[in-house]
């Protein structure tokens, strides 16, 4: 009887074995293939600037409460309070030692499109690489070659402050397997028009809407069925509006008064934007009027919630 229950609790922990192993290699850090970053030439440096405040860089890596020129410093420092701990915004700027000056452009679009550091670790998704996943590989090129042109900064950031087991970046591979989607559109669109598909790349890519915009599952997903519909603060303060075309918030707004709250901050009723939109609004300011249309006619062309 004694070998049976020896030879059982064996197999279990064979079994268990295999199945961390089969675990493991499911959720690994994967990065690009490297022909993806191969071959992309000089960057467009007008680009880079556009993604740049597009992708709102500034907002999250420049210095807290830096205006002005200050704000192409990424030598980052802020805190991120959310539910599941307090991440803080890494140095993004040229440096070599404290930032991204010793980086490649396949380190760097592995970071923004599959959510891999470096050294190859997970990274975790308060850097919003779930967006960035949709940005093409000439767009990476041409943000990182416009980050490289910038102020470095010797500034490091303080660790992440999350509690056990968040703090075990193995768990996130799990994460990733569950939400991490790599890329597909968040809502299809049918016959879409040239501008509804550059405001979705804006959207749905660099600008990230979405991380605040839709609501979360308890793991920290966002809730796909639910795009853009609103909900918490993913920050922990207050409440992110919905702005689908069924919204009590801006569901009555016309494409162009979508355009001129995204240039002007101020609503068809002469409110002014406030909150964490502040910050958006004024990355916003800096696009062309064609993105700030598309923006908006995507906005009007994605199904209510």
């Amino acid at each position: 009887m004694a070998s049976i229950w020896g030879k059982l609790a064996g197999g279990i922990a064979v079994a268990g074995l295999a199945g961390f192993g089969i675990f493991m290699w499911v959720t690994a850090p994967e990065r690009q293939p490297p022909s993806h970053w191969a071959n992309l030439g000089e960057p467009d440096l007008a680009n880079g600037e556009t993604l740049f405040w597009a992708g709102g860089c500034a907002s999250c890596h420049a210095a807290p409460n830096a205006s002005g020129d200050a704000l192409k410093t990424l030598s980052g420092g802020q805190a991120l309070p959310t539910p599941f701990g307090t991440f803080h915004v890494p140095n993004i700027s040229p440096d070599p030692q404290h930032g991204l000056g010793s980086w490649t452009v396949a380190e760097f679009g592995d970071a923004m499109t599959r959510g891999v550091g470096k050294n190859g670790e997970h990274l975790y998704p308060s850097f919003p690489y779930t967006s960035y996943a949709r940005m093409t590989a000439q767009d990476i090129n041409d943000l990182f070659g416009y980050l490289k042109t910038l102020p470095a900064s010797t500034n490091d950031a303080p660790p992440h402050d999350l509690p056990f087991p968040l703090d075990m970046r193995l768990a996130l591979g799990g994460w990733k397997f569950l939400y991490f989607d790599k890329g597909a559109p968040r809502v299809q669109l049918a016959n879409a028009s040239a501008d509804v598909a550059r405001g979705q790349y804006l959207v749905e890519g660099p600008g990230h809407c979405g991380e605040c915009h839709t609501p979360r599952t308890a793991l920290g997903g966002l809730s796909k069925d639910k795009w853009l519909a609103g909900g918490p603060n993913p920050e922990g303060e207050g409440t992110i509006p919905d702005i689908t075309p069924g919204s009590q918030a801006i569901g009555s707004w016309t494409v162009a008064d979508i355009a001129s709250y995204l240039e002007t901050g101020f609503t068809p009723d002469f409110d002014s934007v406030g909150g964490s939109m502040v910050k958006v609004q004024q990355n916003m300011a800096k696009l062309s009027a064609e993105d700030r249309n598309a923006i908006a006619a995507y906005l009007k062309a994605i199904p209510a919630r």
